[in-house]
């Protein structure tokens, strides 16, 4: 059996950073272009694109493109030239919501269903995988048995997150943005309604929870389970982040890249890497120190307690111990942490309440803040959320990627030829007339230095023949010049990749036959597309048409047994008489309830 490819995928908001990330052993990135990606902060020119495709594929690594909102009819054209445009810059693929796409002159590159289309069931990717989509993104709430389930159901190549932010709807079917702010999720301009406080209110009025951020999520961290997720059919490990800053995308990368790298030489009968090249770190990997809220596997191994962040939205970073002991302006801490100068440090106070403080100096152990932050006791659990030394080595070059590289200079009757051939199957052999000139000592070791200096290339040598009629004495001038004009012609030379076009389309019908607002159909394209494909009744999507009294938020997150007093699965009545509702400060109360048989909670628009 033929080893299945296995992708790191990695984000990038433009494109030094998406450089940045194949440096740091990213088999992919996936970028915005210049419009229609659902983050509409992280969009590139058409030339970024090209600049960083050129580069991804000396690597025979890839460029997915973002292009994952819904449409509005007037801007189909645009989308269509655009998505051209993309292709012709060297575009791997790109990454889509609107079925309507399919409708229009797209050229020949592949289609990945985005995550916001709403992917969790066999039945739905067996339908976009007979579309034509060559990568489905699975959404992220889904187990391993799911996953499992899935990848049985249909061959398609399966996308799945493994780090990062967390939305606590289901993606795609997020339209509190929307209702609160004007600002459509599935148009790229969430306004993150999930990271607010709200208190949470029973049916008679009583505040059960005051000012907590009921719905925010901590980050998700599957390092523990890459293996169990490729045993489950999984090609594709995604890291969430088209905003973060190239600091974090370069930690997380590498960090993943490590983890991959360990399971591919355990197992390289079953799994090998979808890209080339050796990456060489000069740090090593923490995503703890990397921006996050504290970490989860999610729902990978069915639900658990440890999903949410009440206490705050932001970053808390990595655990430095306890406070030991605070003297006058100082404090020390119990644990074995090295501080810096600078380093940010937080806290959760006894009202609940997040407080940060940056350390002004360091000294025999004693930590002096600028100042003593109210509120801190002895005892009181320590995060560091801003490690000055670590960010100071990722703001340096801190890593370098090198494709193996074999040379052979050989001898003609005219001169010499040097023969190169990379991992990538890509090879070149120049002749170079010149004059022969016999050595009186052996010149071995100083040809195969001279030939293996490739400097800023993205070559290392492997292996360096000669085959001379005798010892030769070639200037180090000349030999270098002959070096660098070979590995320029090899540079040219394409590396073999799979083919860009799109895979054939068949006419599969879709799963459901009526589609409400949460189909998200925003133009007639996609009105059309799915009526060809055996939906009789498509409602406009929320955006066009908000429906009173709509479902804002699925979840399969659930504040009952965030909460503890789930009746289902920790079988405790709750001491407050339902239904429940979230309320922000400007009194709007936004109902919940609780579709129990199938494990969902929802939050509803305002009554």
């Amino acid at each position: 059996m033929t080893p299945r490819n296995i992708e790191l995928l990695a984000p990038a908001r433009d494109a030094d950073t998406g450089v940045e990330a194949i440096r740091h052993g990213a088999d992919a990135v996936y970028i915005g272009g210049p419009g229609f990606g659902a983050r509409a902060a992280a969009g590139n020119s058409v030339a970024d694109i090209e600049r960083l495709a050129a580069y991804a594929h000396l690597f025979g690594a890839r460029v997915y493109v973002a292009f994952n909102t819904i449409l509005y009819d007037d801007e189909l054209e645009q989308a269509r030239e655009m998505a051209w445009q993309l292709y012709r810059a060297g575009a791997d693929a790109l990454i889509v919501q609107d079925l309507g796409l399919l409708e229009l002159d797209l050229p020949p590159i592949a289609l990945h269903a985005s995550t916001q289309m709403d992917n969790r069931t066999p039945g739905k990717v067996r339908f976009l995988a007979d579309a034509g989509f060559e990568q489905v993104v699975l959404a992220r709430e889904l187990t391993l048995d799911e996953i499992r389930a899935i990848h049985a159901a249909t061959p398609v190549a399966l996308e799945v997150f493994v780090h990062g932010a967390l939305c606590v709807s289901l993606s795609g079917q997020c339209y509190a943005s929307q209702y609160c702010f004007g600002r459509s999720a599935n148009r790229g301009e969430c306004a993150q309604f999930c990271r607010l406080a709200f208190d949470l209110v029973d049916a008679e009025g009583r505040t059960v929870v005051r000012q907590k951020h009921l719905l925010s999520l901590r980050d998700m961290n599957r390092t523990a389970d890459l293996e169990a997720m490729l045993d489950a059919g999984v090609s594709s490990l995604k890291i969430e982040g088209r905003l973060k800053d190239t600091a974090y995308v370069k930690n997380v990368t590498a960090h993943y890249r490590q983890q991959l790298d360990a399971i591919l030489r355990r197992r390289p009968d079953d799994y090998r890497r979808a890209s080339l090249g050796e990456s060489r770190f000069s740090f090593s990997p923490a995503p703890a120190k990397s921006f996050n809220r504290g970490f989860t596997d999610y729902f990978l191994h069915g639900r658990t307690a440890d999903m949410s962040s009440f206490d705050t939205p932001k970053a808390t970073g990595e655990p430095v111990g306890r406070v030991r002991e605070i003297r006058g302006r100082a404090l020390r801490t119990d644990g074995a942490a090295e501080f810096a100068n600078g380093d940010g440090l937080c806290f959760v106070d006894s009202d609940g309440q997040l407080r940060g403080f940056r350390v002004n100096r360091v000294a025999d152990g004693w930590l002096y803040p600028a100042e003593m932050p109210h509120g801190l006791r002895r005892g009181t659990p320590l995060f560091r959320n801003a490690d000055q030394a670590f960010e100071r080595l990722l703001a340096r070059p801190s890593a370098e990627r090198r494709l193996a590289l074999d040379l052979c200079l050989s001898e003609t009757d005219e001169g010499y030829a040097l023969a190169l051939s990379d991992e990538g199957g890509r090879s070149v052999r120049l002749s170079f007339p010149a004059e022969k000139q016999d050595a009186r000592t052996p010149q071995r070791d100083q040809l195969v230095q001279q030939l293996s200096k490739l400097g800023q290339t993205p070559y290392a040598a492997r292996r360096v023949d000669l085959d001379l009629r005798g010892e030769r004495f070639i200037p180090a001038s000349l030999l270098g010049a002959w070096r660098r004009e070979a590995v320029e012609a090899l540079m040219r030379q394409p590396v073999a990749m799979r083919p860009r076009s799109r895979k054939e389309r068949g006419e599969p019908l879709y799963p459901e036959r009526r589609l409400t607002y949460l189909g998200n159909v925003a133009n007639a394209r996609a009105r059309h597309y799915y009526a060809a494909h055996g939906v009789s009744e498509a409602d406009p999507a929320y955006e066009l048409a908000p429906p009173a009294g709509a479902v804002l938020m699925t979840c399969r997150y659930c504040l009952r047994y965030a909460l503890g007093v789930c009746p289902v699965r920790q079988g405790r009545r709750a001491p407050w008489r339902e239904p429940l509702a979230l309320r922000l400060p400007d009194g709007r109360r936004f109902p919940l309830s609780f579709d129990c048989q199938r494990c969902l909670m929802k939050v509803h628009a305002p009554e």
